[in-house]
């Protein structure tokens, strides 16, 4: 199985989960859940974790977690160890109980830390565990809400702070914001996460790649390593473009819209929007190129030249 990646840094968020071995429970009780609880209570006191969202479900669990010291490993380190070690010291058993290292997904929380909270207070409702997220017990969801009295721990004034300043308003705003989803489908914001690692913007990921992946002694043979630091930004790929190309300003425009396509990992509406086009605009001139390269050995030998230049790029 591939390495996890791990970007480590003062104030990152994190969408982390971690699953029973062989999808085995790995809550079998009420004094289970208590437990792990405790965990989370001493991570927050003792390495400064900053819990702002969780759920205990049967086999698995979700937090959604900020490191202010950068700490992340250590943190996860005391709260799965710890919790082994209660579980197979009360079930006299042995060996591990997650299956292999947890799944960390480095976040950018402005854009993305109320969907989450959303997402993760929703999976019971998913699971058809209940009819509605309030009514399950084991989640951050009533502290949210203002039903019980939320932990210390429980930071829950960023995300609500989103919402509205006044914390019984942002309670109610922040129960419809969740219950909108309850009578429709909906994508896990999950889906957007890039190279298995960082769920973010564009921006957001060029920002973590440059400023935690490039020129540092990440080992470049775990894929998301690979996957990020590989993918050039369009100002590189047009900045190439522009050099190696000295035909008119139109062809070298199509060109740097098909390689942008091709090589920067961007969306389509990303590229459109770097230059000014529809998404739809950004498909049509890279099939048109493609086509006029059908017919044209020399406009092929141009794009062979480029297409190599941007490997060495990525390389």
């Amino acid at each position: 199985m591939a390495r996890p990646l791990r970007i480590e840094y003062p104030g990152a968020f994190y969408h982390v989960t971690s699953r029973g071995n062989e999808q085995k429970d790995v809550f079998k009780s009420h004094k289970d859940r208590e437990k792990f609880l405790s965990y989370l209570e001493s991570a927050s006191e003792r390495y400064g974790a900053a819990i702002h969202a969780w759920c205990l479900m049967s086999n698995h669990y979700h937090l959604l977690l900020e490191t202010p010291s950068g700490n992340l490993s250590q943190i996860m380190r005391h709260i799965n160890g710890a919790y082994t070690t209660y579980f197979n010291i009360k079930r006299k058993r042995a060996g591990h109980l997650f299956q292999g290292r947890y799944k960390a997904i480095l976040v950018e929380a402005d854009a993305y830390a109320a969907e989450l909270s959303r997402y993760i207070h929703l999976n019971p409702v998913r699971a058809g565990m209940v009819a509605r997220p309030e009514e399950y017990r084991w989640s951050s969801y009533q502290g949210y809400l203002g039903q019980i009295q939320a932990p210390e721990w429980l930071k829950r004034y960023l995300i609500l702070g989103s919402f509205d300043r006044n914390v019984t308003v942002a309670e109610h705003k922040y129960r419809s914001f969740v219950e909108d989803l309850l009578t429709r489908d909906y994508d896990s914001p999950l889906k957007g996460v890039v190279a298995s690692t960082v769920l973010g913007s564009r921006g957001f990921v060029e920002e973590i790649t440059g400023s935690h992946l490039k020129g540092t002694s990440f080992d470049r043979s775990v894929p998301a390593v690979r996957k990020l630091t590989t993918r050039p930004m369009l100002e590189e790929i047009v900045t190439n473009v522009n050099t190696l190309l000295g035909e008119g300003e139109e062809f070298r425009r199509s060109v740097s819209i098909y390689c942008c396509q091709k090589f920067s990992g961007a969306k389509l509406k990303e590229i459109g929007a770097y230059f000014g086009i529809s998404d739809a605009a950004v498909s049509q001139t890279s099939r048109r190129l493609v086509l006029k390269a059908e017919q044209d050995r020399e406009i092929r030998r141009l794009l062979d030249r480029i297409e190599e230049q941007m490997k060495r790029v990525r390389s």
